[in-house]
């Protein structure tokens, strides 16, 4: 049996790992560039507004369109167990009178694919069956496969939100963009790949 020299060995990985880092880099470029810009319809009312938590835009956001009359009721999901209703709209500005009584909060979720199952049990509780989602415009193609899963047959409408980190200059020039959008592909990916995981796999190794 003929046996490679170790130098031919390490050509051919190192032409293997080459290959692999261009398909990760050119996935990751259509992953940037397939990702929202605009919200798409500003206009639509749905059932519920739903903001997954991790930032302070989106809960503006949220609480914004609630007070527009976009929606009957806001869920945020992913709250912290020691924030109430009366923080999240001190925070954000708004006041209580107007948005305090359609607002409900979760505590259960800790990462994407927990925010869709917490909202889809809230909005089977509810009766509702469309809701607008608002996340950060990076967050959201993962967010949309993750509640396309969990509630496959409820209309979502996107409304992304558009962190300065992204919108000041293109993400390819700053190392920070560079880095957000390189974790958020990865988690995306993951995200994608997770039903054909085991079980321990993907439930321990899940990204936030």
């Amino acid at each position: 049996m003929r046996r490679w020299p170790a130098r031919t060995w390490l050509a051919g990985a190192m032409a293997l790992l080459a290959a692999l880092a261009a398909l990760w880099l050119i996935g990751l470029w259509r992953f940037a560039s397939s990702l929202p810009t605009e919200v798409g319809d500003p206009a639509r009312q749905t059932d519920a507004i739903v903001v997954l938590t991790g930032g302070s835009l989106r809960v503006a956001s949220g609480l914004q369109l609630l007070a527009e009359g976009k929606a009957k009721k806001l869920f945020i999901s992913g709250v912290d167990r020691s924030v109430d209703e009366a923080e999240l709209l001190r925070v954000s500005g708004q006041s209580p009178d107007r948005v305090a009584c359609c607002v409900a909060l979760g505590h259960a979720a800790d990462n994407t694919a927990g925010n869709a199952l917490e909202t889809a049990a809230w909005m089977t509780e509810q009766g509702f069956h469309s809701l607008r989602l608002v996340t950060a415009s990076y967050h959201m193609k993962r967010s949309l496969l993750e509640f396309t899963r969990a509630m496959p047959r409820i209309e979502i409408v996107p409304n992304p939100v558009f962190p300065k980190i992204l919108g000041e200059r293109p993400w390819w020039s700053s190392r920070a963009g560079v880095s957000l959008l390189a974790g958020e592909y990865g988690k995306y990916l993951f995200a994608l790949m997770r039903p054909m995981l085991p079980t321990a796999m993907a439930t321990q190794g899940a990204p936030e």
